[in-house]
Order: structure tokens, then sequence, then C-alpha cells
């Protein structure tokens, strides 16, 4: 069967990819406006986008995770729906729910169906990990399908739709782990960090004075289908697909060519869906780099946010301090990059 790839000799998909490169940075100046550096985190957000995937942007509070989600949903001019997740949040309250209803003309009372906020372009599952694990997978539908599923009946969800969920560290009170089976849904783990002086000091500098920026909209929802349709359609070069297979096969502790990090340390590694988005990612990266091939560094530079919540560590390696990013790190430096390079 052929494979639909890119043809180059297309002025449709040329003129489509140099758009998304633009649109790219256009939406970067656009979300300048509103939040200062934090540029691989942005980075990796828009690779979400592009993708189509759902992201977890972890980090302590007071980073700036919240605003710049909802920043990037004015940016796109997307519909986009804010849920705090509580102890207390039932799945009900997500995905929504049939509640009765009279009809005035006639006096007869029906259940009628009324949407939650998973109904949305974008959601912010904003600290996911302060509700228990049960409220937590009512959204495990509707990152994988687009739709979502209530008294036996499915509603689909608009498009395009994404997930964007912060996290705090699990170290903080009142938090829950997250299931590995939601944990997988997410394309990103993306670490958010505290920005260098200068950065922080012009955030303090502007967040304390007045600030009500006017956005130009240079991609909307309509473009960013265009784009992932597109992400799919670039060809990888079967060499740079299998050292992406190679790195989550390594990660596991049964494989016979893990390291003895990971068989000393890791409990459980990488599903297939990572090299799935290790893939889709490194095709997300190239265009957006103006090229229209996968190389193997679009695959390295995918590893650490695709890899360090699906490789998941022993009481060994907490009790040692062994973390998943060293654990990346030396699969990067174990798997042996195939020498014919791209």
């Amino acid at each position: 069967m052929a494979v639909d790839t890119v043809d180059f000799e297309s002025a449709d998909d040329i003129a489509l990819a140099d758009k998304m490169k633009v649109g790219r940075q256009q939406i970067i100046e656009e979300l300048g406006k509103r939040i200062i550096g934090q540029s691989e985190v942005i980075e990796l957000v828009l690779l979400t986008l592009f993708v189509g995937g759902n992201s977890l942007i972890v980090g302590v509070p007071g980073l700036a995770k919240t605003l710049l989600v909802a920043t990037l949903a004015r940016v796109l001019d997307l519909k986009f729906t804010r849920i705090q997740f509580t102890p207390d949040l039932m799945p009900s309250d997500i995905t929504g729910t049939d509640i009765i209803q009279e009809d005035t003309a006639t006096g007869r009372r029906q259940m009628v169906f009324a949407p939650g906020p998973i109904f949305s372009n974008i959601v912010l599952a904003d600290e996911i990990n302060r509700t228990p694990p049960k409220t937590q997978s009512a959204l495990l539908e509707a990152m994988q399908e687009h739709r979502v599923t209530i008294q036996g009946r499915t509603y689909d969800l608009a498009e395009p739709f994404y997930v964007f969920a912060t996290q705090n560290p699990i170290e903080l009170e009142g938090t829950y782990p997250l299931p590995e089976a939601q944990l997988d849904r997410f394309m990103f783990h993306i670490v958010i960090e505290h920005p260098p002086e200068d950065e922080e000091f012009e955030v303090v500098r502007s967040t304390t004075a007045i600030i009500d920026p006017h956005f130009n909209r240079p991609v909307n929802g309509d473009d960013l289908i265009a784009f992932q349709r597109l992400v799919r359609r670039v060809p990888v070069a079967e060499p740079v697909m299998r050292y992406a297979l190679s790195l989550a096969r390594t990660s596991r502790p049964k494989s016979k060519n893990a390291p003895d990090t990971v068989k000393k340390f890791v409990a459980f590694g990488a599903s297939v869906r990572a090299a799935q988005y290790l893939v889709l990612g490194g095709k997300a990266r190239a265009l957006t780099s103006g090229r229209y091939h996968v190389s193997y560094d679009d695959i390295r530079s995918m590893a650490h946010p695709v890899l360090r919540h699906r490789v998941l560590t022993n009481f060994r390696a907490e009790s040692e301090g062994i973390t998943t990013d060293s654990i990346v790190d030396e699969l990067l430096s174990t798997v042996a990059v195939p020498k014919s390079g791209m």
C-alpha cells in the first residue's frame, strides 16, 4: 500500500509547510506579549498543537503554567475552558451529565444532556493531581478518542481538541499520582523551571503594571488541523524510525539491550506510544525548522519530554536519588545512532 507523504513538487504542500513555519514564529511573538522567556516550554507546547496531542506541564505554583495555556487559546482564537481539579471534583463535572428538563409547551419531562467543560477546543486541567484517580480517568476517552460516552451515548468533541494539564510536584501536600494509563496519554511531560534572574525581573516589572495586550491571530483552528495532517505525511527514513523504537524498547528492564542502569532502577519502561510520539514530535520539529525529513537530532531532542513520564522508576531509584531524566540521558548515550546519519 502506498504511503501518503509530502509531495515536494506540490505548491500547496510547500505553501502549507511555509505557513506552519511562519505561523510558529508569529505565535511565539504574540505569546511574548504576556509570557516572558520559557522558550523551551513554549516550543514543546507548540509541537503539541502541530501534532494534535496533549501535554502535561509540571512545576511549582507561580510559574505561569495556567497563564501560558490561557494566552495560547486567546492567540489562536479557540474556545478555552479551565477546570480546577479539586479533591471533591466528580467525573460528571468534567464530561457533563443528563438532567431532567421540562418542555414548557407540553409539560412533559425528558432527559437532556448538559455538556461539561470538556466540550471545548483547549481544555486546561489545572492541578490535575489534586483530584483522585477516578476523576482523573474521566479525561482518558476524550484525550485518546476526542469523544466522551455518557449513559451509553457517545458525543464527539469539536476539532481541534487539546488537553493541557498542569501538575504540582508530587511531593507537595494534597496531591495524587496520576495512573500510568493517564500519563501515557500525554505526548509530552514538560518541566517548567524558575526563569533566570533577568527574566524573572522582567516578569515582576511587567506584571505589576497595567497589562492589556492586543493579540493578532496568525493561526486558527482550521490551520492547526491542516498542520496536523501535514505532519503525519512527512516521510521518515527507516533507520531513523528504528532508532526511535530502540530508545523506547531499551527503556524496558526486560529488554536484552537494556543498560544496567535501566535494569537496576526502572520498574516499567516506555510503551509503544513513546516511539510514536518520538516520531511525530520529530516530524513537527523538522517542519517548523524548514526541513522535509526527520533527522536523528529531531528524535533525540524529543527524548526527555516524551520518555520522562513513561519510564517509571522503582523504590531503589528513589532511595538513591536516580531521576528519570538521568535514565533518559543514559539511554541517549547507550542507544547507538546508525552511522549512516541524517
